[in-house]
């Protein structure tokens, strides 16, 4: 019992002296984060919450303390932007209204940074004229970053912060915009294939996929109407016949014949003359020809043979049963085109309003396009379209309608193209992307990606000064507003602002961006 009792007080009496070293040793952390919050605060508010200067990013000058410029991180004996006069300024020319930039390289070459005065040719600006005739991001024509310079310090100085230079370039160009679409029929090259008359089927000459061409027999009916139509006109012709001769036969008895009665032997030719042009042109109307000329003078007998089996190619007439009826009329293709539908089958009575058959020239298709409303803006009629469908294909054409309306369900502008399809292999209803081809450049002005930057309210490159490189020379970089076209891969085209040969800042350019921010809105 007595062990028992040690063991407890030798228990609590280890607990309270652990106690305060516990306690403490949880708490430390909590008070060394509160410290670090605290001096962090006294920091802050000693520096007034400020960002690192530009000198601290590219690394403190060797110049004297009191020849620093804290605001460009430059000796203060040499600072362009606090002394004017330490580095000639270029006359300024403003803005430029048919390129939409300040001190435009176009208009006067002489602000270009190249050793010689470049040559402007008559393609870069009508280059520039076709992409600026499109909607783009514009320039405050109010901005004036275009007169600020970025110096360095020394050359090393850039090189520490990693900056580096490209040539302002060139390289073809393809401004496009990406597009969706279905294939159809050209509606304008479609022709749905009815009978001119109702009737029995009875014989189905082509098949569907076959090609046709216009006036080709596609079947054979037998239609009481068009047996009615061609015995008026042998009817007809029968009267004719018979009035002329009595005409001619008054006009030898002329000396002894009324007046009365050639007056009305005359009106009988040309009743039966009249009856003659509507019976032919009742078969006209069938889709029958009219009866050839020809054929005037033969006997009665041949001339119905002739009749029977009217507007019938020989070829097929050769295989008709001898006992055939004078009721056949054939359905013919009204355009080139390969059969893509046929309702018809032998024994089956057709209808006038009923297509039996759809003929189509495949030698044009439509493409059908669901354009968003900022790009149908900068659509127009003419535009090149390029088609990839999903089974694979490439087909080529040009916009030729776009609508007046917008979809009230989607949104959406549509618009239409005729796509070339000489092989005949893309088919209708046929889904797939492609893009509309706004602009085809060769040899644009490009720069890299890296090198372009927005400030808000205008698009600039920095680009580094001619002198750069002459020892005595101040490392300066040209802030330069460009107005940007089409991306292609990592390189953007420049339409304006910038001429090839020209050396922009590219990787670390960002340093420049920011700094130009930081003299924007103020030192600090």
């Amino acid at each position: 019992m007595a062990t028992q009792e040690q063991s407890s007080f030798r228990m609590a009496e280890s607990r309270s002296m652990r106690g305060p070293w516990s306690f403490l040793g949880r708490r430390i952390p909590g008070i060394f984060a509160l410290a670090l919050i605290a001096g962090l605060m006294w920091l802050g508010f000693r520096t007034g919450w400020r960002l690192p200067k530009f000198s601290v990013l590219m690394g403190r000058s060797t110049a004297p303390a009191d020849d620093w410029c804290e605001e460009h991180a430059v000796p203060d004996s040499i600072c362009v932007e606090c002394k004017k006069d330490c580095m000639p300024r270029q006359k300024e020319f403003g803005w430029c209204r048919n390129h939409l930039v300040h001190e435009c390289p176009y208009c006067h070459p002489e602000v270009a940074q190249l050793p010689a005065l470049p040559a402007i040719t008559s393609a870069d600006l009508e280059r520039a004229q076709r992409a600026l005739a499109m909607p783009r991001t514009e320039n405050n024509s109010k901005c004036r970053l275009q007169q600020r310079l970025i110096q360095f310090a020394s050359v090393d100085t850039a090189a520490q912060i990693g900056l580096s230079v490209a040539p302002v370039g060139r390289a073809d160009v393809i401004e496009s915009i990406a597009v969706f679409g279905e294939t159809g029929f050209d509606t304008t090259k479609v022709a749905r294939v009815s009978p001119r008359s109702g009737g029995k089927l009875v014989r189905v000459v082509r098949q569907v996929g076959d090609s046709v061409h216009a006036g080709e027999v596609l079947a054979l009916i037998d239609a009481a109407e068009v047996g009615k139509a061609k015995a008026e006109y042998l009817q007809a012709r029968a009267q004719l016949d018979v009035k002329s001769k009595t005409l001619a036969a008054v006009r030898e008895r002329a000396q002894i014949v009324s007046e009365r009665a050639f007056r009305e032997a005359e009106i009988g030719v040309e009743e039966a003359t009249l009856r003659l042009l509507a019976a032919e042109q009742a078969l006209v109307n069938l889709g029958l020809p009219a009866p050839d000329k020809q054929w005037a003078a033969l006997p009665g007998a041949e001339f119905a043979a002739k009749m029977r089996f009217l507007g019938i190619p020989t070829h097929i007439a050769a295989t008709l049963d001898t006992n055939a009826t004078s009721n056949l009329i054939a359905v013919t293709s009204p355009v080139d085109g390969i059969i893509v539908t046929n309702d018809a089958a032998a024994g089956a009575n057709v209808e006038i309003a009923k297509a039996m058959f759809v003929v189509a020239d495949l030698r044009s298709m439509w493409l059908t396009l669901e354009l968003p409303l900022e790009d149908a803006r900068r659509i127009g009629i003419g535009h090149a379209v390029q088609f990839q469908p999903d089974a694979g294909g490439n087909y080529t054409g040009k916009i030729m309608w776009l609508s007046t309306a917008v979809d009230e369900k989607t949104r959406t502008v549509r618009a239409r193209a005729a796509l070339a399809n000489s092989d005949g292999r893309l088919r209708a209803k046929a889904f797939g992307s492609g893009r509309i081809i706004l602009r085809d450049e060769v040899q644009a002005i490009v720069v890299p990606q890296t090198a372009l930057h927005w400030e808000g309210d205008c698009h600039v490159v920095f680009v580094r000064d001619r002198n750069y490189d002459q020892p005595d020379a101040k490392k300066v970089f040209h802030v330069r507003k460009v107005v940007p076209g089409a991306t292609i891969g990592k390189n953007v085209e420049i339409i304006s602002g910038v001429l090839p040969g020209e050396l922009i800042a590219v990787d670390g350019s960002g340093i420049l961006r920011s700094e130009l921010l930081k003299g924007s809105l103020g030192a600090g």
